[in-house]
């Protein structure tokens, strides 16, 4: 009985130490999306029902961006969905790591990955000291911490004056932090520059908001063929 509780309580607190600075950035942010929710008219309800089935913050914003500004539901749908294709790509990097494992664990794992999860899973499988219950533990930590901010934001928004405390610019300081802590070499700067090159270039060059995920997978390629190259040489 012992034996058993040991192997259940040391994956929560491995994944709760690795969790906790995920959580610390999530509840601002989650605050900063619930408060934007209620301005654009969104119940508190509505906004747990979409923290519960998309979790992904990002298209969050989008999504409640766009319904302010009266977009089509089909519009909607297409850009939240081109914005988080980025999660096929995190997925397949993980995947290594989840070689052999269960497809319910599997789907359960996948729900849960959001780009700080996957940045503190990846360095920690890479460390090889982290095995998949904490990084399960690691993603619903975080998501059980997002649905609580986002729904108090969402519920606290009426008392919050629109665009204060910078809460429009949450979002960027988060994937800003995140971009700064995974710099750790020169092929992962190459990589970030080679990114933004190719987003701007993009985005002046084709319509729509495409230049994200393009620019994405086209500077991982080029990363991945660049350290493959400096390997061989």
């Amino acid at each position: 009985m012992k034996e058993a509780t040991k192997n259940i309580v040391n994956p929560l607190q491995q994944g709760a130490s690795a969790a906790w600075p995920i959580c610390i950035g999530y509840f601002p942010i989650g605050l900063a999306l619930g408060v934007l929710a209620q301005k654009a008219g969104i119940p508190w309800w509505a906004v747990a029902m979409m923290s519960i089935l998309v979790f992904a913050g990002s298209a969050q914003f989008i999504c409640v961006a766009m319904l302010a500004a009266e977009s089509s539901i089909a519009a909607i749908i297409f850009t939240t969905f081109v914005v988080n294709l980025r999660h096929t790509l995190m997925s397949s990097a993980l995947a290594v790591y989840l070689a052999g494992i269960s497809r319910s664990f599997l789907a359960l794992f996948a729900y849960g990955i959001t780009d700080e999860s996957f940045a503190v899973n990846m360095t920690r499988f890479r460390s090889g000291s982290w095995d998949r219950w904490s990084a399960l533990a690691t993603n619903h930590l975080a998501n059980a911490v997002w649905i609580l901010a986002t729904v108090t934001g969402a519920l606290l928004g009426q008392f919050v004056p629109p665009g204060a405390f910078g809460i429009d610019y949450a979002l960027t300081g988060m994937f800003i932090c995140l971009l700064v802590f995974q710099l750790q070499g020169r092929i992962y700067i190459l990589t970030g520059v080679l990114a933004a090159a190719i987003s701007v270039a993009w985005y002046l060059l084709l319509p729509g908001d495409s230049y994200i995920v393009g620019a994405s997978i086209s500077a991982a390629t080029l990363g991945y063929l660049l350290q493959r190259r400096r390997r061989k040489g």
